[in-house]
């Protein structure tokens, strides 16, 4: 008995021998209630990138930086953040504010204070490195501090902001992100057991082109604009020169303003708070590959950090929830907030909520002009051209001179040769209309000198006259 159950243990093991680990993995995977839909949640991460080089695209860096801020302050610590900045605009010559970034005009917050870690960039923002990034497919050596640690127990948010089409994302405008590459990234991480649920957020042009190929569980997609769609930015600051932040994260901003690691706003509330009227686009999400609803889900599930509960028979006077509140929600949060209400986005401590009468007065005629504008077609004729003129692989030597081409007018030099004939013609007119006064003179002083001199016959002498020939004639 005891020979037989020796064969049989030597036949499995080396049956377990010849299927190899893969095969063992499998029958884990699909026979055991072990998968990612019974695996605890344990921790956050988040990978946020700005694809985008050249100081034009400042608001793409100032996106990043503010849902870098924003992920911090709800928890989410440094050491489990992957930042990826394509440029470093705070130090571009052109930069106005050195060592600063700004996502407002009103200037009130840093969004590149002392506390930014950057992870990867400039030239290291590739298509390659960020799919390293995802998959884990580094080389040795790459430090711990430039790689995704995630298991299956984490909740990741991706957030990528940049120029994109129909199916791709720029990087460096060198290289393209394609759909397929995303989701053959997404599939790799699902099966090598890199995270437990995966938002992905893209505030780009037909951003929801991009999730298109996604087709591993526990996957959700949100992207600023459909198929055909562009992607506004929201407004200009003058004093920067650019405009310093994208609609779609703006108003992703003004929903997380309202909120601290302790509210239980869910997912459904975020993604009912995007307006189409204020995103001036349609704000598209994925849910087919996410098995929960999203009104269950707190945003904080990936936007915050997990808070670890220590159980302890020891009495003590907990701190209230309220108390840890920066500010009073003064607004239901499936209320989208409008331009006037959350054009200043406050610091984490919760300054700069004093109301201004003469500057709220300014704001009011500022987002006047540029309803205006926008009504008029004009912010879309110049969105039109700027964007054709960024799709020109060979830069013409004027810009200026293209943006007046396109908007149906005349080119620098023809301009200046209308401008050279309406001197020359100026100079004919003024030369002719001397001549015609010199004329007019000559020709007044020739009647005077043509009339004879009668002298005026009265009525009297008129009557007598007519007497004497009536005389005469009888």
């Amino acid at each position: 008995m005891c020979n037989l159950f020796k064969s049989i243990v030597v036949v499995v093991v080396a049956a377990l021998l010849l299927l190899g680990p893969c095969t063992v993995t499998k029958c884990r995977a699909f026979g055991s209630p072990s998968s990612s839909e019974t695996t605890m949640h344990t921790n956050n991460w988040a990978v946020l990138v700005c694809t985008s080089r050249f100081w034009f695209n400042y608001r793409h860096m100032a996106n990043t930086l503010s849902l870098y801020r924003t992920v911090k302050r709800l928890g989410i610590p440094d050491e489990r953040i992957i930042l990826m900045l394509a440029d470093d605009m705070a130090c571009n010559a052109r930069n106005k504010y050195p060592a600063q970034v700004f996502n407002n005009e009103n200037h009130r917050l840093n969004l590149y204070g002392d506390n930014v870690e950057v992870d990867y960039r400039g030239y290291e923002v590739t298509v390659e490195n960020f799919l390293r990034v995802l998959t884990g497919r580094h080389e040795n050596a790459v430090p711990r501090s430039k790689r995704l640690l995630s298991d299956e127990g984490s909740h990741i948010l991706l957030y990528m902001t940049g120029h994109g089409g129909d199916e791709f994302l720029k990087f460096q405008d060198s290289e393209e992100l394609q759909s397929h590459d995303l989701a053959d990234a997404v599939k790799q991480m699902k099966e090598k057991h890199r995270f437990k649920e995966l938002l992905i957020m893209v505030d780009t042009c037909q951003a929801a082109t991009l999730f298109s190929q996604l087709q591993s569980p526990g996957v959700l997609a949100i992207g600023s604009s459909m198929k055909g769609e562009n992607s506004y930015s929201h407004h200009l600051d003058s004093d920067v020169g650019v405009s310093v932040v994208d609609r779609f994260t703006f108003y992703t901003l003004a929903f997380f303003e309202r909120l601290n690691m302790y509210d239980n706003a869910s997912l459904s509330s975020l993604f009912n708070s995007y307006n189409p009227t204020l995103l001036m686009s349609t704000a598209y999400y994925r849910t087919d590959l996410y098995q929960q609803h999203l009104e269950e889900v707190p945003v904080t599930n990936f936007f915050g950090s997990v808070m670890e509960t220590i159980h302890t028979d020891s009495t003590y006077k907990a701190l209230s929830i309220k108390s840890f509140s920066r500010a009073e929600i003064k607004m239901p949060l499936d209320q989208p907030a409008n331009d006037n209400e959350r054009r200043i986005l406050a610091d984490s401590n919760g300054q700069g909520q004093i109301s201004n009468p003469k500057k709220e007065e300014k704001e009011a005629k500022k987002e006047a002009f540029r309803k205006y504008l926008e009504s008029s077609g004009v912010l879309d004729a110049l969105t039109k051209v700027l964007v054709a003129l960024y799709e020109q692989n060979d830069k013409p030597s004027s810009a200026l001179e293209f943006v007046q081409q396109k908007l149906g007018g005349p080119s620098v030099s023809e301009y200046e040769k209308v401008q050279a004939e309406l001197s020359e013609l100026q100079k004919k007119y003024n030369t002719l209309l001397a001549a015609h006064q010199e004329t007019c003179t000559e020709l007044e002083g020739l009647k005077s000198s043509q009339v004879p001199n009668v002298a005026p016959v009265s009525i009297k002498d008129k009557e007598t006259t007519d007497e004497e020939a009536l005389k005469e004639k009888f």
